[in-house]
């Protein structure tokens, strides 16, 4: 860790602008508690990415939350394209002084270099994409550049320092694991996915108890999550012969149909209990 933060320093003095990825459904799980310590004073533009499978009076809740800590945050869904604009523009008005101080000294028209951060499977590079307004194409190496850092060229005069995944979270709570496990941050291949499918019906059936009704249609009231687990098998035929409950498959089924937005927009964490 101790080489990935001095790799992140030695490239932030590239850049006018750090654009912090988080999952909308998962704004403090998906953040890397160490990001804040590496930009230090940089300026820094928060992106609440994949909205369109968040709540929207969660994500209304997050960005009232950031604002009132002092912080511009953009709702994104890189589906539509909704709130990539204000991305550019927020990144015009962030870095204004400094393009002005540079005009001054004869600094024409320098592009505003930005880099993005944020742990994987949480959109960076569909992001990048239309940002670009195409498939991103590298624009080979800069001066002061290190060989293997590449510039990518962006709509409204922005460039993007490309660097590798480097950033991971370091969690040591149970909860901000299952948070990154339910939304397939980690892969399935080291869970357990009976137990995470699960563990996702006893965190989401109270406050979403509707969604499992209307998406499966189940009998309401169910109060254990291995009944509604159960309820859905035989729902959806999940069963094996002896009339046995094909747990692997029914509890793929839903984690896929909660991960692709067909259980309903659901948010995972709130500002108001932060994020339990």
């Amino acid at each position: 860790m101790k080489k990935t933060k001095e790799l992140l320093k030695s490239q932030l003095k590239l850049v006018d602008i750090v654009i912090e990825l988080l999952d909308a459904r998962i704004p403090l799980s998906s953040k890397n508690p160490s990001v804040d310590e590496i930009i230090g004073q940089k300026p820094k533009l928060i992106v609440l990415n994949k909205i369109d499978l968040a709540h929207e009076g969660e994500t209304k809740k997050w960005l009232n939350y950031y604002n009132e800590l002092g912080f511009r945050a953009i709702p994104v869904n890189t589906m539509t394209g909704s709130g990539v604009r204000e991305i550019m523009n927020e990144a015009q008005i962030i870095t204004q002084e400094k393009m002005d101080a540079l005009k001054k000294k004869g600094i024409i028209n320098r592009p505003i270099r930005l880099m993005i951060v944020g742990i994987p499977n949480v959109g960076k590079s569909s992001i990048i994409n239309k940002l670009a307004g195409k498939k991103s194409a590298k624009t080979g190496d800069r001066p002061g550049v290190t060989k293997g850092k590449q510039w990518i060229r962006l709509r409204g005069n922005l460039e993007l320092l490309d660097t590798p995944g480097i950033l991971w979270p370091k969690f040591e709570d149970e909860d901000v694991a299952l948070n990154l496990a339910f939304t397939g941050a980690i892969k399935d291949e080291i869970m357990d996915t009976e137990t995470l499918a699960y563990k996702l019906i006893q965190k989401l059936y109270g406050k979403y108890e509707a969604n499992f009704v209307e998406r499966y249609n189940i009998e309401s009231n169910l109060e254990d999550p291995l009944e509604v687990m159960n309820a859905i098998a035989k729902v959806r035929g999940c069963i094996l012969s002896k009339n046995e409950i094909d747990y692997d498959r029914v509890s793929n089924m839903i984690l896929d149909e909660y991960r692709s937005g067909k259980l309903g927009k659901i948010t995972l964490e709130s500002p108001n209990s932060e994020g339990e």
